[in-house]
């Protein structure tokens, strides 16, 4: 058993859509119409992953008070600090976890106001 998918409230999916390809090497896994509004049926994979991120519609426009998704990566540092080079909002350096003595973990905004945690494994 996996996960297939992930949800991730998103405003605009193009914008998204290049976000995470830009930022994190994810690919399109589905990208297909779905209804008559124009909203589409977005998967994006991170590359080595199982599970996908489903672009879901964001109901409105207040920024995420808590982290929706952790990343797991073995350089938090550096994928922060790219992400800043590319004009991410980083919103807590990366530190030690208060509740995991050694992990390392950061947080920063994407295109749709989403708040993420990246951590060390």
């Amino acid at each position: 058993m996996h996960v297939q998918f992930a949800e991730l409230p998103v405003f605009d999916q193009d914008r998204a859509k290049a976000f995470y390809t830009r930022h994190f090497g994810c690919t399109a896994a589905a990208d297909a119409p779905m209804g008559k509004d124009g909203w589409r049926w977005i998967e994006m994979k991170f590359p080595d992953a199982r599970t996908t991120l489903h672009f879901v519609r964001r109901k409105d426009d207040t920024p995420a008070e808590e982290p929706t998704i952790v990343l797991v990566d073995d350089d938090v540092a550096g994928i922060i600090e790219k992400l800043r080079a590319g004009g991410v909002e980083i919103i807590t350096e990366p530190q030690e976890a208060p509740w995991q003595p050694g992990r390392i973990v950061a947080e920063f905004r994407d295109s749709e106001g989403n708040r993420l945690t990246i951590g060390s494994p």
